[in-house]
C-alpha cells in the first residue's frame, strides 16, 4: 500500500500535533514495513523527526521553496497523483485542495473543535481560518478519523458531518511511559530540576481551559501544603496563576517546568503522588493515559473526553468545583487502598492505547476505504 501523510507537524512541531504525527507514522512503519510511506514536509527548518527507513520525504522544489504553505495546500495533490498514492492522510485537520478529484482515498484526523466550543480562547482571524480548513477537509475526505467519541459528537453537532463518515480511533502514547524507572533515574531527574521528593503533578499548556487556577484554589480550600509541579508551556494565563500564588505565598509552593523531554516526564509521573488534570474540555487528554501507564494515580474531570481516556481507573471531579478538586486530592493522599486500586486499574486501562493497537486499527480503516 502506498500512503501519503501531511508531515508538517511531524517535522516541525515539538509537542501536541507533532508528537501525534510522529507516533502515527512510526507506529505504522514499524508494524507494516512492506507498505510505502510518503511524508510531505513543506518546511525548511531543522527537522525534529528522522523518517523511518521505509518512508520517503517529499519537499517543495524550485519556485515552491519560497511558498511552503501554498505548496502544502495546492501542490501536494498533483504530487500525490504522480506518486500513485492509494491513501492520503491529513494528520492535523487539513487536506490539500483538489485531493477529492484525484481518485486517491483520503482520511483527515480531527482532534477537537475547541475553536467552536470555546471561541473566546481564539482570535477572530484564527477562528475563521480554522473553520475554512476544517469544513473543507470534512467535506472532501473519504472518511474522518476522530480521536475520541467526544470529537465525533462535536463533528456531528457543529459541522453536521454524517455519523457513518466518522471512525473513532484512540491515539497511542509513547511506549516510554510503560517502562519502569529505577530509583536512581527518578532521583537524578528530581535533582536536575531541583524538585522535592513528594509533590503533585499537573501536565499541559498553562491556559484557561486547563484550569490551573481551579486546581490551586482546590488545594487552598483543602489546606494542602504539598508542592505542585506544573509541566507545560505558559501563555498569558500564567499571569493570573502567578497572582494567585503571590497572594498565598505561605500556602502554595509551585514549580514550573515549561518544556521537558518525555524521558524526564516519565520519571516525574513515576515520582508524583498523583497527576491532577482538571481541564474544562479536551479532545482526548493524553496526560491522563501517560500518567496511568506510568503507575501514577490520576484525578481528572468528569466531562468531555476525559472519562473516555481515564476509564474506570481515575478519580473524577467536576473541574469548576474547586472544593471537590481539593477533597479528591485529600482523599487520594489519605486512602492507601484507593491509591493502590487506581494504580492497578490504570495499568490495565493504559493498554488500550498502545502503538500496536493504534496502528492495527488505522490499517483496518485504510483497508476498509480501499475496499469500499
Amino acid at each position: 500500500m502506498k500512503i501519503g501523510f501531511d508531515a508538517k507537524r511531524a517535522y516541525n512541531n515539538v509537542a501536541g500535533l507533532g508528537n501525534f504525527s510522529r507516533r502515527t507514522i512510526v507506529a505504522l512503519a514499524r508494524q507494516y514495513p512492506n507498505d510505502c510511506y510518503f511524508l510531505f514536509n513543506p518546511a525548511e527548518k531543522k527537522p525534529l523527526f528522522t523518517a523511518p527507513e521505509n518512508s520517503t520525504e517529499i519537499k517543495p522544489e524550485g519556485f515552491w521553496n519560497a511558498f511552503p504553505n501554498a505548496w502544502r495546500s495546492y501542490q501536494i495533490t498533483s504530487k500525490a497523483k504522480e506518486l500513485n498514492l492509494e491513501i492520503y492522510h491529513g494528520l492535523s485537520h487539513e487536506l490539500p485542495i483538489g485531493i477529492e478529484k484525484t481518485g486517491i482515498k483520503s482520511i483527515v484526523t480531527i482532534h477537537d473543535l475547541i475553536y467552536l466550543r470555546y471561541p473566546q480562547y481564539f482570535q477572530k482571524i484564527d477562528r475563521s481560518i480554522y473553520d475554512l480548513k476544517f469544513r473543507h477537509s470534512c467535506r472532501v475526505a473519504t472518511r474522518i478519523h476522530a480521536i475520541s467519541e467526544q470529537t465525533k459528537q462535536d463533528l456531528i453537532s457543529f459541522l453536521n458531518v454524517p455519523e457513518e463518515k466518522i471512525d473513532v480511533i484512540y491515539q497511542a502514547i509513547n511506549t516510554l511511559f510503560f517502562q519502569v524507572c529505577t530509583e536512581e533515574q527518578k532521583l537524578t531527574v528530581l535533582d536536575k530540576y531541583q524538585l522535592p521528593t513528594q509533590f503533585l503533578l499537573n501536565v499541559g499548556t498553562i491556559e484557561p481551559r486547563k484550569n490551573l487556577v481551579g486546581l490551586l484554589n482546590g488545594m487552598l480550600l483543602a489546606n494542602l501544603k504539598i508542592p505542585l509541579v506544573v509541566v507545560g508551556k505558559p501563555t498569558h494565563y500564567i499571569r493570573e496563576v502567578q497572582q494567585l500564588i503571590e497572594k498565598h505565598q505561605s500556602d502554595l509552593k509551585v514549580y514550573f517546568l515549561p518544556g521537558i523531554e518525555d524521558v524526564d516526564l516519565q520519571a516525574l509521573y513515576q515520582s508524583a503522588v498523583a497527576m491532577i488534570y482538571p481541564s474544562v474540555f479536551e479532545g482526548f487528554g493524553l496526560p491522563v493515559v501517560e500518567a496511568q501507564a506510568s503507575g501514577c494515580p490520576v484525578i481528572t474531570s468528569n466531562i468531555s473526553s476525559l472519562p473516555e481516556a481515564g476509564g474506570e481507573a481515575a478519580l473524577y471531579i467536576h473541574p469548576l468545583n474547586a472544593e471537590e478538586i481539593g477533597q479528591a486530592i485529600r482523599k487520594l493522599m489519605d486512602e492507601t487502598d484507593l491509591r493502590e486500586s487506581l494504580i492497578a486499574k490504570a495499568k490495565v486501562n493504559a493498554q488500550r492505547f498502545t502503538a500496536n493497537i493504534y496502528a492495527r486499527q488505522l490499517k483496518q480503516l485504510y483497508n476498509s476505504i480501499l475496499n469500499d
